[in-house]
């Protein structure tokens, strides 16, 4: 796999030639993201809406965040102006990104050659680099065919069987207090699915809050992999958003091949039959 970050002077360069997505959103402000981006953004760069663009939240019984159908996705796409060959820049906040890298997980299992542009839309100002404001002008294409890899996502029948869930490495990217069941603020169930371990999205920044170096995350994720493939890996957490960003840093490591169980704690949940564990 390439190298999932690129710069943003890098990307400066690029513009023309790449589609370049601002993925800002915050789970408590839902529409700020989208009013930033009319504020400033990337000059050429269009904007996706967590919870518009990148789910269909009227899927019921599959999370808060759920995966739309790929054909949805490919309407999208064609929609802010891509077509097949060209690649994409995906970017929100920061240095730890959430909805960039659930976009750039959808565009990576639907084919599409996508990168994450390093620090974010900080990075972008800090750099000096230009930014213009309100809507960019699209041009939409014809959607193409695309579809999603089916073995990079696990269903509920792959964890609902004791047996089969021992086999694999559920990692939880919530926060301890959430994944333990001390506290739950965004689902009606607190806890976690037996087995999981808790793979805290924070765990994969340094102190300034960037990406870890690639071999401090190749040895840390190491350490939990111990006889496992990469492959044996699943990733979770509330929606399927931050999941994303733990099978990023996997990426980055080197360690391809991880799966993501979209609908995480949320869509686990929602059924009263499914075991709840609580506690480390």
């Amino acid at each position: 796999m390439d190298q999932p970050f690129i710069t943003p002077a890098v990307t400066a360069d690029a513009l023309s030639e790449r589609l370049v997505v601002d993925c800002r959103f915050s789970l408590d402000e839902p529409g700020r993201g989208a009013v930033d981006y009319l504020r400033a953004h990337v000059p050429g760069a269009v904007y996706a809406h967590l919870d518009h663009d990148l789910a269909d939240t009227s899927l019921r019984g599959q999370g808060r965040h759920p995966l739309p159908t790929a054909a949805a996705f490919a309407a999208r796409l064609a929609g802010w102006g891509w077509r097949a060959g060209r690649a994409v820049i995906v970017y929100d906040d920061g240095d730890a990104p959430l909805a960039a890298a659930r976009l750039w997980w959808m565009l990576r299992i639907a084919g599409v050659d996508a990168q994450v542009m390093n620090g974010g839309w900080r990075a972008w100002q800090a750099a000096g680099l230009p930014t213009e404001s309100g809507p960019a002008q699209r041009h939409s294409q014809a959607p193409a065919a695309l579809s999603f890899d089916a073995a990079a996502t696990v269903g509920y029948e792959a964890l609902e069987d004791p047996r089969k869930r021992r086999a694999l490495l559920l990692l939880d990217a919530r926060a301890t207090p959430r994944f333990r069941g001390v506290r739950e603020p965004r689902d009606p169930v607190a806890g976690h699915v037996p087995g999981a371990q808790n793979r805290p999205m924070s765990m994969n920044l340094d102190d300034r809050g960037r990406f870890k170096p690639a071999a401090a995350l190749r040895a840390e994720f190491d350490a939990l992999l111990g006889p496992r493939r990469p492959a044996d890996v699943v990733h979770m957490c509330g929606s399927g958003v931050s999941a994303c960003q733990n099978q990023l840093a996997m990426e980055l490591a080197g360690l391809h091949g991880s799966r993501v169980f979209v609908p995480s704690w949320s869509g686990w949940c929602s059924d009263p039959r499914r075991p709840v564990a609580t506690g480390a």
